[in-house]
């Protein structure tokens, strides 16, 4: 196993590349299933988006420095995040760079610094984060890797990156099958969650890759829900009148955090995460914002008078309704 082992930049950008490919195949079945949110059934699309962007930039970023590969993967990502799901792996794309920057091999302490990174940003940048969601696995899976590598003592070597993604891609197939009991929407539909199932394969893509595997189809087994011959369940759900704002705005710290109080008070599902740590002339930070409300003239009242936002993007909650308007 160890001489097959690649955790380097040129590994990092196969595995998103391996993500995007993955995800797209998996779209159906996890739009399928998508309901917590809100049953807008496109958690599969959302996500297989937003990782073709980060796999984009990510082969579009020369050297061999880890960290800057996917740092700039995850402020692509969260440029062009699509949904709660979208979002939420951008921020943790983002996140997960960081601990990694100037570096030229992920190790095991590394990935389990990285995991745990991406989920205390996960899970701080939305307003009302909910148990058995994918910060749900998340959390599992960066518990596991950082048990896993403090086992070993901070092994850095190639046996010790194996033991830690594996034992974060087990935990993270644990806490998607927890899913189903921890919220009473998938508990009274007899099926996980969609965005934690898109993580679980983006997790094992990374162990696949990194460690010269195929993937583990058998992840996926008994999984409520996620058989082929199971039914759409998001096209039984009720419909949504709401819509979901999207945007990039510039703000200072406190600037932000006004901001996420009015949204809080307008809506639903507000997640607001800095895009960079760079701070701009205007001394702010971009920031990428995104909040369900029952009509978008209200949150973009309130976003403008903060600043002035760019890549908006407004789109209908409900499946039923075609109209999606994207403003850039």
């Amino acid at each position: 196993m160890q001489s097959k082992i690649a955790a380097n930049a040129p590994a990092l950008r196969r595995w998103l590349a391996k993500a995007e490919e993955t995800l797209g195949n998996h779209s159906d079945r996890l739009n399928a299933i998508n309901i917590f949110p809100v049953a807008d059934g496109d958690t599969g699309t959302n996500l297989y988006l937003t990782v073709r962007e980060a796999s984009a930039a990510a082969h579009a970023t020369e050297g061999n420095d880890v960290g800057a590969v996917l740092s700039a993967a995850g402020r692509a990502a969260m440029e062009a995040a699509r949904g709660n799901s979208g979002t939420l792996f951008s921020v943790f794309l983002s996140a997960f760079a960081e601990p990694l920057a100037g570096l030229q091999r992920l190790s095991g302490p590394l990935f389990a610094a990285a995991l745990q990174r991406g989920a205390i940003r996960a899970w701080s940048a939305l307003s009302e984060p909910m148990p058995g969601t994918m910060l749900s696995v998340l959390e599992a899976s960066a518990r596991a890797a950082s048990m896993a590598e403090a086992a070993q003592n901070g092994d850095d070597s190639n046996q010790g990156l194996a033991v830690a993604l594996d034992a974060a891609v087990d935990a993270a197939r644990e806490a998607v099958v927890l899913t189903e009991s921890q919220l009473g929407q998938l508990t009274a539909a007899h099926v996980v969650d969609a965005g934690g199932v898109g993580l679980l394969l983006v997790l094992d893509c990374l162990r696949s890759v990194v460690l010269g595997q195929e993937l583990q189809e058998s992840l996926l087994d008994s999984l409520s829900g996620y058989d082929v011959q199971d039914p759409h369940i998001a096209e039984t759900m009720p419909p949504d009148s709401g819509v979901e704002v999207m945007c990039t705005i510039s703000l200072t710290p406190l600037a932000a955090a006004g901001l996420r109080i009015q949204l809080d008070e307008l809506g639903d599902s507000v997640i607001m995460s800095a895009v960079s740590e760079e701070q701009e002339p205007t001394g702010g930070y971009p920031w990428r914002v995104h909040v369900h409300v029952s009509e978008p003239e209200v949150a973009m009242e309130v976003i403008r008078a903060a600043g002035d936002p760019s890549s908006v993007s407004i789109t209908a909650l409900s499946p039923a309704a075609a109209d999606s308007h994207e403003h850039r």
